[in-house]
């Protein structure tokens, strides 16, 4: 990880890691804290399981109503048993302060926010489409098989990829990248960004592979005070050989996003996310071309 990527990432985290325990202790939320040199606010569901501290109440609601979304809070917490006390049951990756899969399932599981004339407006789906997470598309190979790669949401005709304090967007040796059907005609290869035999920013290239091979936009939502992830999506997409489905691909800060949703909402990410409306100009999400000094 470069000295700026991970400036942004540790400052990122440290604010995240002080609004939660406030946030936390001020509320008397059930948590714990990781053990690791920034230790991490780790939410539990409350005693009665209808709350949940890394979830605002509305959210975790719908959540619990429809099973689908409710299949996602099972995800296993990677380090859970290293870096978190012992407990009867395991501990979920959702329940982590630090999830982005928490903050968009905050956000999109929210009561009405898919039928926000706004927000249909800047992502293009029609009023009401209902959220799909953790989508399995069919990437087809050279091989003529296909891959079933999870993509973190699918809302009417857009894929979705969302990020906070991850440190990028992955790498991946070139023989894997390569095996993609489409690969070669999809992107200037020589262009796109590498370490040595590895292509850098890999879920943003296979992402765009499926978009490709499903006839759907692609957005990546990402925090604002994450430049150096901007930077890594400008580099990939401004490989797209084609006009048509660099135009497709978006990206959208959550920052950008809150100034569309409900007041309740907006409060809720202010305090524990810290992210605060931002202007935007009107229409779709960022493309290509705009400028980002």
């Amino acid at each position: 990880m470069s000295i700026g990527r991970s400036h942004y990432v540790s400052m990122l985290r440290q604010e995240l890691i002080a609004l939660n325990n406030s946030y936390a202790a001020l509320n008397l939320l059930p948590h714990v804290t990781t053990y690791s040199e920034l230790p991490v606010v780790v939410y539990q569901q409350s005693e009665c399981g209808r709350r949940h501290g890394n979830f605002i109440p509305a959210s975790y609601r719908a959540i619990l109503r429809r099973p689908q979304w409710r299949k996602r809070l099972q995800k296993v917490h990677s380090q859970g048993r290293r870096s978190l006390p012992a407990r009867d049951g395991v501990w979920r990756e959702l329940d982590s302060s630090l999830s982005s899969d928490a903050l968009l399932m905050n956000i999109f599981c929210y009561p009405g926010v898919t039928r926000k004339a706004e927000i249909c407006g800047i992502l293009g789906f029609e009023r009401g489409t209902l959220v799909e997470f953790g989508f399995m598309p069919r990437v087809p190979l050279l091989t003529g098989a296909t891959e079933r790669t999870e993509i973190d949401m699918k809302l009417g005709d857009m894929l979705f990829e969302a990020k906070l304090t991850e440190g990028d967007f992955q790498i991946q040796r070139a023989e894997l990248v390569e095996r993609y059907r489409d690969f070669r005609d999809i992107f200037e290869c020589r262009r796109l960004p590498r370490v040595g035999r590895k292509y850098v920013s890999y879920q943003l290239i296979r992402n765009i592979l499926a978009a490709h091979a499903l006839n759907l936009d692609f957005c990546t939502l990402l925090d604002a005070r994450r430049p150096d992830l901007i930077e890594d999506w400008y580099s990939i997409v401004c490989c797209i050989r084609s006009t048509t489905l660099r135009a497709k691909c978006k990206i959208l800060a959550w920052q950008e996003l809150s100034s569309c949703l409900p007041s309740a909402l907006q409060r809720f990410l202010s305090v524990k996310y810290g992210i605060v409306p931002i202007c935007r100009d009107a229409g779709e999400g960022r493309d290509p071309g705009w400028d980002m000094k």
